[in-house]
């Protein structure tokens, strides 16, 4: 078991791995359609967009919990 003041950025992982996954692969299937090079294309455009995810999800998370708090009125 990971401790778990890990969850945060294990969350982040996940969120922005899976995210970043199903994004390339509908912006890879309509820039290239089901091309034999699809799942390559695909590889490389999802890894790209995961070192760019990841780190963007750890910054903006907080910031968006603050914001969902103000908008249903449990804000500070």
């Amino acid at each position: 078991m990971l401790p778990k003041k890990l969850a945060p950025a294990l969350f982040g992982l996940i969120l922005s791995g899976v995210m970043s996954l199903l994004v390339s692969g509908i912006s890879t299937y309509r820039a290239v359609g089901f091309a034999e090079t699809y799942a390559s294309v695909w590889t490389g455009a999802w890894l790209a967009a995961w070192l760019v995810a990841f780190p963007v999800a750890l910054v903006v998370a907080p910031l968006a919990r603050r914001a969902v708090a103000l908008l249903v009125g449990s804000g500070r």
